[in-house]
Order: C-alpha cells, then structure tokens, then sequence
C-alpha cells in the first residue's frame, strides 16, 4: 500500500495523485494539515515536504513527485 503525504494545495501532489489514478494503483491520503499525519511526516522523512510517499510493501520512502513516479512506475507497472 503506498501512503502518500499531501496537501491540496500542492501541484505536485496533484501529479502524483493523477498518475496513482491513472495507473490504478492503490494507495491512502494523508492530509499534513492534521496534525497527525504532520507529526508522522515529520518523524519518518525529517521534513516538511510534500509529496512524501511511504510503501508499506517494500518500506521505501521518497520525496520528489518525478522520483516518486519513476519508482511507482518500476515497482507497480
């Protein structure tokens, strides 16, 4: 399951998000501004940066929105 850091004003979330749709690769939000989600992005990736994904399948972590695609792409297509 891929877990994806966002907000909904970031562009760049929009892409990953479009592409994880697009694809049809599951995968569960985590809006930063709960606070939450905010303190768990902080723990695992040490910055506020979005979009930030966790696989729970292979426990990769990234930052990047074309990394993150280049890697989705190699992992899930």
């Amino acid at each position: 399951m891929i877990n994806l850091y966002y907000l909904t004003t970031c562009p760049y979330c929009k892409k990953v998000i479009d592409f994880l749709n697009e694809k049809n690769i599951e995968y569960k939000l985590l809006d930063i501004n709960e606070e939450e989600h905010f303190n768990k992005l902080l723990k695992i990736g040490k910055k506020r940066q979005v979009p930030f994904i966790v696989d729970t399948n292979t426990g990769m972590v990234m930052y990047e929105s074309n990394d993150i695609i280049k890697y989705l792409t190699k992992e899930y297509l």
